[in-house]
């Protein structure tokens, strides 16, 4: 099904998928299926109810559910309706949920129980409440019949208006807002339609078992089942063995994930049976380690990798872009979309400037990933702040490379550079040979004061189950493989690390104290 170039704005998806498949199956739920056109009946409703509320055109609905047929009615409906939603992680504190309900204005809040609860102290205008019930709110249902008799509404905005605000993850600090316009995310979704294979197609039927408040399963998600007038299966919470049951319940075709799910699934055996309707399995927002994708391989499955940042809509590059799918790359950008790497000058780098070195690999010098295209976001909420510059370029914070073939290889975050004595080291590759240790679950390294060199590597590992290592064993592990600036002066054995909703370590929730000289 062909997406007419007319639609500017994201919710007439869903009604151009039920006027060209209204007895297809667009979501289900467990036992729970719901075809295009009722969905698009619902949506409608809602929207119309919304539309008598005493609101303005580009107020903000926050959605603070676990994945779901109200969260994604509540998404296109507020869309619908000419609000702007914002959707949340359900699982965020009351602190978490104060600041992001504050920062943003919310008018309307859509949510749990819990949510509700987390939040009572915050005046929001409208409450309502999905699985319960609660003092603060109005029961979701009443919404949706308040407005099941009336017509429902054509949007009026679109374009280069504000389509959803996105909190990024605040993995390096606190959480900023991005403006991400409805010419954003349908531009991202035709880039990603030139692709080929495209991610998904009208035959697909495709895991949503990313959370659906994180771009990755929103853009890639979501709103590519509703382009394509596809089916998506709904997972309110990941369980390896539960999801693996589903997929092969309802064969899915395209499963979109986060390393620590197919690592879960890696661990689970032989794949070859439960996931034998899989095409197509794509893994982002943090690196794929080697054991997972081994795993896979094993079972016949390829596992793509691809590259996005919420400021992007998400998705920048795919290993789908690229002839072949290289170990540790991100692959190639996506049609449409321009990459360059700069240096720390902002001068464009180019393969020349790695000739001077006789020991380089073909290609460039590490250097901060820049990109420019239409599915670029509008800055940060409130008022546009950094954003693309006057020529369209975006400088994204990533470190990389690419290889002699174009290729983008990420090397770490520009933020957690760590410099020691004046000499570059990047986190990952000391996280690497960390986590290769056999005693090692999961490594996180920071940039931590030190007194002689400015700047020292502390480490932070999680331990493999029945397994043990000292600090001084794990420290002359990595004496083995890395260059003495690079090594940890120390490393702290701890039970956990702090993650995000998709997998990626907080680490500006760890320790960052001076490590004394060592």
């Amino acid at each position: 099904m062909a997406v007419s170039q007319d639609i500017r704005n994201i919710a007439d998806l869903v009604p151009r998928a039920a006027q060209a498949r209204p007895d297809h199956v667009a979501l289900r739920l467990g036992d729970t299926e719901l075809t295009w056109s009722a969905l698009a009946d619902r949506v409608g409703a809602v929207a119309a109810a919304l539309r008598a509320r005493a609101l303005t055109a580009g107020d903000r609905l926050v959605i603070a559910l676990p994945n779901g047929i109200e969260w994604v009615v509540g998404y296109f409906a507020a869309m619908r309706a000419d609000l702007v939603p914002v959707p949340v992680n359900p699982g965020y504190t009351g602190a978490e949920l104060a600041r992001l309900l504050t920062d943003c204005g919310a008018r309307i809040l859509l949510g749990t129980p819990a949510v509700h609860d987390a939040s009572a102290g915050i005046e929001v205008p409208y409450r309502f409440v999905v699985g319960g019930t609660h003092r603060l709110a109005e029961p979701y249902q009443q919404l949706a019949d308040a407005g099941r008799d009336a017509d429902a509404p054509a949007p009026g905005r679109g374009g280069e208006d504000v389509a959803v605000l996105l909190y990024t993850s605040g993995t390096s600090g606190r959480p900023r807002a991005a403006m991400l316009s409805h010419r954003a995310l349908l531009a991202n979704g035709a880039q990603m339609g030139r692709l080929d294979p495209a991610p998904v197609g009208v035959d697909d039927v495709v895991l949503l078992a990313l959370p659906l408040f994180h771009a990755f399963g929103l853009g890639p998600g979501l709103h590519e089942v509703a382009r394509y007038g596809a089916t998506g299966v709904l997972v309110p919470r990941f369980d390896a063995e539960a999801t693996l049951a589903e997929i092969d319940r309802y064969q899915v075709t395209t499963v979109l994930g986060v390393p620590a799910m197919f690592a879960s699934w890696a661990a689970h055996g032989d794949l070859t049976d439960p996931l034998r309707s899989v095409r197509l399995a794509v893994s982002g927002a943090a690196p794929l380690p080697p054991a997972p994708r081994k795993a896979l391989q094993d079972n016949g499955i390829t596992l793509h990798e691809g590259y996005g940042l919420t400021e992007a809509a998400p998705v920048v590059t795919s290993t789908l872009a690229a002839p072949t799918a290289k170990p540790g790359s991100v692959g190639r950008p996506l049609p449409g979309i321009e990459l360059r790497l700069i240096g720390a000058d902002g001068e464009p780098l180019t393969e020349a400037d790695s000739e001077a070195d006789e020991n380089a690999s073909p290609g460039t010098d590490p250097g901060e990933v820049v990109v420019r295209g239409d599915n670029l976001f509008s800055g940060y909420w409130p008022n546009g702040a950094d954003g693309p510059d006057p020529d369209g370029w975006w400088r994204t914070g990533d470190i990389g490379y690419l290889d002699a073939d174009g290729d983008l290889f990420l090397v770490d975050r520009v933020d957690e550079l760590i410099l020691v004595s004046g000499f570059n080291v990047y986190p990952r590759e000391v996280e690497a040979v960390l986590a290769a240790h056999p005693a090692v679950r999961e490594a996180a390294v920071v940039g931590v004061p030190h007194p002689l060199t400015g700047q020292a590597v502390r480490g932070y590992v999680v331990p493999e189950p029945g397994v043990a290592a000292t600090e001084e064993e794990l420290i002359a592990y990595c004496h083995r493989s890395l260059a003495h600036f690079k090594c940890p002066v120390a490393v702290e054995i701890v039970a956990r690390l702090p993650h995000s909703a998709t997998g990626k370590v907080r680490k500006a929730e760890l320790p960052h104290g001076t490590t004394p000289t060592g």
